[in-house]
């Protein structure tokens, strides 16, 4: 039975994936920016199923997110397997610098961070060489000064990993640079991971920046510290030369693997665009490779990211017979789902503006002073958009005690960008429902009703199609009435808000400047796609 996947294998906001092997199985990480829990853990058996087994920044005081904007925080992990340990890499922008986290199983519990101390840049790998030594490789602006702007460079540092077992700081000696880019005047080489195969190091990287100039290079040396020559067709893949408006756009930031039987694949980002903006973000796509006179090629009958992928017969026929999908619809009960965010976790627990224990049947959100358009640990909870047209409503109690108390469902791209439906408390007293629109400027409020529904559980849901938004509620999601329509949802990407996510719809409480003692319950949630 001929086998295929398609593209992107890890839909919506799940850019700068790396990969690696242990055995038989495959794990891929990816970035989270400030989102909480960071770095989702996935795995497969086939490349074909892949299952969020955890996330390897997953508590309290493991990192601390404070005043992060949603795209700072957790930029570019690595992960590698050696020798029976699990190693991620990554860098906290805004909070640090690079650092390197632990375990003996990729679900988990990973350590708490040892931090690279003289390892400036971002975009941390590590690289096991078999004469026994240890590389970090990072990318920093040129040492004597950046010409211009992007003017990187690709370095390696040794690495003690005694040292890392003690907790220390495992560089060791002095950095060197060893590449500077593929292309004359190359702008942010990034993403750089070296590999050894057949006698040759091997350096993949992308640069080019990260949207539709992005591209993947390779270059080689037989020394580790050069000198180092580039491939003469890069870049290996790219879709620049296709435009804005082809299907699959801003390939690039890649991380390569081989599979038991010797095939070779490259899990790269890339966005897909619809109606000129791309609200997923930057997602998770995989092609095959293979090695040719010693050079890295695409496999692909195009020499491009195709849709839709064949995959050589499993030896292993059991292999994706674990295979779970993730939930549409998800109920509250004692802990969130692993593929749920949250926004800037706390160091401190008592700071955390939600609880699933308080109500063991729902989310609890209480309405804290910090907002959605703020930069403080606010009450929410919500999980990527993963398709062009979709679907999400949320089962929700709340009564509003107080004028400055909001809850209800909301679609955020950053902290300036968003929808907000809520349920606020007017100055009558009546409780209303109220649409409200974040677009670069102050909140405008699209439409301000009364809610006939009050004192029990009342239904929220937003629906997008062909990238017009619909507002509906209801006692329950067989009865909705339409609030809103023709919404724009373009504005829910990075070609307005610029940075570096996409979009999610969760849900929120807020008290809006001010600490009070309510909350909203949200009892489930649910997410389908339409396509």
């Amino acid at each position: 039975m001929t086998r295929k996947f398609r593209n992107p294998i890890l839909s919506g906001f799940y850019p700068d994936p790396s990969i690696c092997r242990a055995g038989k199985d495959f794990y891929i990480v990816n970035s989270t920016f400030a989102y909480f829990p960071g770095i989702p853990i996935f795995h497969s058996r086939d490349l074909l199923h892949w299952k969020q087994i955890g996330n390897a920044i997953d508590r309290p005081g493991q990192l601390c997110y404070d005043g992060h904007q949603i795209s700072r925080g957790l930029f570019a992990p690595t992960i590698r397997h050696n020798k029976g340990t699990f190693y991620i890499l990554c860098t906290l922008i805004g909070a640090g610098e690079n650092f390197v986290i632990t375990a003996q199983d990729p679900a988990g519990p990973w350590s708490d961070p040892v931090w690279l101390e003289g390892a400036d840049g971002i975009d941390p790998s590590i690289f096991f060489d078999d004469d026994g030594k240890v590389w970090y490789c990072g990318t920093h602006p040129a040492p004597e000064g950046e010409a211009y702007p992007g003017n990187y460079e690709v370095f390696v540092h040794e690495m003690n990993l005694d040292a890392l077992a003690a907790g220390k700081n495992p560089l060791t000696g002095k950095s060197a640079g060893i590449w500077r880019g593929a292309l004359r005047n190359a702008a942010w080489p990034e993403g750089p991971h070296i590999y050894k195969i057949g006698g040759w190091y091997y350096l993949l990287h992308a640069e080019g920046g990260t949207s539709l100039d992005h591209a993947i290079c390779v270059a080689r040396s037989k020394n580790i510290l050069g000198t180092w020559e580039g491939k003469k067709s890069n870049p290996v893949l790219t879709h620049r030369h296709l435009g804005k408006n082809t299907e699959i756009i801003n390939v690039g930031h890649a991380d390569i693997v081989d599979d038991a039987d010797g095939n070779w694949w490259m899990v790269l980002l890339a966005s897909r665009p619809f109606d000129g903006v791309c609200p997923l973000g930057r997602e998770t796509f995989m092609v095959p490779v293979f090695w040719e006179d010693e050079w890295l090629y695409v496999a692909t009958k195009s020499g491009l990211v195709e849709n839709e992928i064949t995959l050589p017969d499993l030896t292993d026929e059991s292999a994706g017979s674990e295979w779970i999908e993730e939930n549409a619809c998800d109920h509250f009960s004692g802990k969130l789902p692993l593929n749920w965010l949250t926004l800037r976790m706390p160091v401190n627990e008592k700071d955390i503006a939600f609880s699933l224990t308080e109500n063991t049947n729902a989310l609890r959100l209480f309405t804290r002073a910090s907002g959605m358009r703020e930069k403080g640990h606010c009450a929410f909870a919500g999980r990527r958009i993963r398709h062009k047209d979709w679907t999400f409503c949320a089962a929700m109690e709340f009564s509003p005690k107080s004028e400055c108390e909001t809850a209800g469902i909301i679609l955020i791209q950053s902290e300036d960008w968003q929808y907000r439906f809520e349920l606020h408390l007017t100055m009558t007293g009546k409780i209303s429902l109220k649409l409200i629109k974040a677009a670069g400027k102050e909140d405008e409020i699209i439409a301000d009703r009364e809610c006939p529904i009050t004192g029990k559980s009342l239904i929220l849901a937003a629906k997008c199609e062909d990238m017009k938004l619909s507002f509906f509620y209801g006692e329950d999601q067989y009865s909705l009435k339409l609030f809103a329509a023709g919404e724009d949802a373009r504005i829910l990407s990075t070609e307005f808000a610029g940075g570096f996510v996409g979009a999610v719809a969760g849900v929120f409480a807020s008290g809006n400047g001010k600490n009070t003692d309510n909350y909203a319950d949200v009892f489930w949630a649910e997410y389908r796609g339409l396509q």
